[in-house]
């Protein structure tokens, strides 16, 4: 055993914050040993010096990061946006790919399958899978995603890649009859989440009773909440079954929207980033899926001024909740840790520092600046100084 004492720290659990006490994990297993009163003399010990202990964080919709995009296919692009994110608190994340040609998304599915396993023991992100954010999505909300490379629902594609697909969007008005969706729910554990669709809420609330347990990135590129027609916005606050992104960069949905959503949907409130590769990259024009985008400050838009996905890094994401809210601390990082891992049922092992879990914790100042990362018990970030 190789227990390890983080000490002086605020510590972030699923219903409460806990001071006064110590989190104890085991650096040779890379498990969560749990929360203790007190710490041997001589056990080693990091000091959180009054900052947050919180499980590391967990972004199911993150396309790019650094100049690198998952719809690359390139490992060494991959890798570098693991490395990267996990300086933002981030330690498990799903590449997510665009509405690129069928193989060009073949080709990124190949990469990161190849890439799942070495990712558990590098200094970086771990990756769970792929969110495949298309191709079967309504060109009518198509955003940013390239209409040329949109394509009919087809179960037998997804199937073929379940091994790697952790989950995808899709419209379900798309799908006839459904038959993707539920032939995805009957033979997979795919996180099937509807999105880039225009569907009407008796549609959407349909697509929700046949498999559809998901929504992507809240308000954004789908039809909209409406006294006489709620659209898919208020068939996913509904829908019981439903859980929902939010991009909460207070430019992709107004924050006084913040508390609205966690009071309609509770744990079913999920933290994303939808992060292209201008992230932590400076002002200027990069690629997106073919297309030209331009970052200025925190947006993102094509050339003709549509929005095209964010910089947003998840960290900064729980404390722009933290900001513009009074919800309890310990909710709004469930919101990017144990919600999300729930989603994707990882929960086992991931999204809170529960005893028997995977030692992924974050060391947090009060702003959310991120000063360690742990990754099954090893440090793999801290800031310098």
């Amino acid at each position: 055993m190789a227990y390890i004492y983080i000490t002086n720290g605020k510590i972030v659990l699923p219903d409460e914050v806990v001071v006064g006490k110590a989190l104890c994990y085991d650096a040779a297993s890379g498990k969560i040993v749990g929360v203790v009163d007190t710490v041997p003399t001589d056990a080693a010990c990091i000091d959180a010096a009054g900052g947050y202990v919180a499980p590391g964080l967990v972004d199911i919709h993150i396309h790019g990061y650094l100049n690198e995009d998952a719809s690359d296919a390139k490992p060494e692009g991959i890798k570098k946006m693991a490395y990267g994110v996990a300086q933002n608190g981030v330690t498990a994340f799903l590449p997510t790919t665009m509405t690129v040609s069928k193989p060009e998304i073949v080709a990124a599915l190949d990469t990161v399958r190849a890439l799942k396993q070495e990712s558990k023991t590098w200094d970086g992100a771990e990756i769970i899978g792929v969110h495949a954010e298309g191709p079967f999505i309504n060109p009518s909300k198509k955003g940013a995603q390239a209409e040329e490379n949109i394509l009919t629902p087809d179960a037998d594609f997804v199937l073929s890649h379940k091994d790697v697909i952790t989950s995808i969007t899709l419209a379900p008005e798309m799908d006839k009859d459904h038959a993707c969706i539920k032939r995805l729910a009957k033979e997979s554990d795919i996180l099937v989440s509807m999105g880039h669709t225009d569907a009407t809420f008796d549609e959407a609330m349909s697509a929700a009773r046949d498999g559809v347990g998901h929504a992507t990135h809240l308000f954004n590129a789908m039809s909209p909440l409406h006294h006489r027609n709620p659209g898919v916005v208020g068939a996913a606050l509904s829908a019981e079954n439903v859980s929902v992104e939010v991009i909460a960069d207070t430019f992709h949905i107004n924050p006084g929207l913040y508390s609205l959503i966690a009071k309609a949907k509770g744990r079913k409130m999920v933290l994303i980033t939808d992060c292209v590769r201008a992230g932590g990259m400076p002002d200027g024009e990069y690629d997106l899926g073919g297309q030209m985008l331009v970052l200025k400050g925190i947006e993102c838009r094509l050339a003709d001024g549509t929005i095209a996905g964010s910089v947003l890094k998840l960290n900064n994401a729980v404390k722009n909740v933290l900001d513009y809210t009074d919800l309890p601390v310990n909710e709004v990082f469930n919101m990017a840790s144990l919600n999300p891992a729930t989603a994707i049922h990882c929960e086992d092992r991931l999204g809170s520092l529960e005893a028997g879990k995977d030692a992924d914790i974050i060391i947090t100042d009060a702003d959310i600046k991120i000063l360690k990362t742990i990754k099954k018990g090893r440090l793999i970030y801290a800031v310098e100084g």
